[in-house]
């Protein structure tokens, strides 16, 4: 004779195994969902410098010690004056987000894809924050003041030669998240200026660089 009472247990167990596997299947695919959603949300802050055209209008550019100077579209500041290197950099934002500057590291080269650009080791933080709005333009600017910088000779040689070298940017968004780091070469340009281009841009919080 049947136990129904046995035969209720394992059609209660056999029931409750099953929703818990609907359930598992329910969170994993919400889990999913959450993570394409954010996503795309982050996709819709994320920015992204190149340089600036040459038909944006000039920018001011102005440093804590009250150097000026104007900087054309798609071009590149270089000056050594009272001992001190002043760089700028004019850029465009063609992400989606506001791009906010966190730093930069120079190079007295033109470096090449050897070189990581993803590392953010020996970054020098900027001392005010740079903002360019998305679908703008905007610049960076960097001074080198401390007369023992270790790349400061190299650089004023190198400036002095008229060669090209090398500037890495790290950004992010206007929350200080999804980093990038974009290197940008400075170029001498015939009429005795600089000017610059975008060569690679790298993620150094991702597991892939790229």
């Amino acid at each position: 004779m049947a136990d129904w009472s046995t035969i209720a247990s394992f059609a209660t167990a056999a029931g409750t195994l099953v929703l818990a596997g609907a359930t598992f299947s329910a969170v994993r695919s919400s889990n999913r969902s959450a993570r394409i959603a954010e996503e795309g949300l982050l996709s819709n802050i994320r920015p992204l410098l190149v340089p600036s055209l040459t038909s944006d209008p000039p920018q001011k550019v102005m440093w804590m010690d009250n150097h000026r100077v104007e900087l054309g579209g798609g071009r590149a500041v270089v000056e050594h004056q009272d001992g001190v290197v002043y760089l700028a950099i004019g850029v465009r934002n063609v992400g989606a987000g506001i791009a906010l500057l966190h730093g930069w590291r120079p190079h007295t080269s033109r470096v090449g894809p050897d070189v990581p650009v993803a590392d953010a080791d020996g970054i020098r933080t900027l001392t005010i924050d740079l903002y360019v709005p998305s679908g703008d333009a905007g610049y960076f600017e960097g001074a080198i003041r401390d007369l023992d910088d270790p790349i400061r000779a190299d650089l004023l040689a190198t400036v002095a030669g008229h060669q090209p070298f090398t500037i890495d940017l790290l950004y992010g968004d206007q929350q200080g998240r999804q980093r990038t780091m974009s290197r940008f070469t400075v170029l001498p340009a015939e009429d005795g200026g600089w000017y610059c281009r975008a060569v690679q841009h790298r993620n150094p919080d991702g597991p892939d660089p790229r």
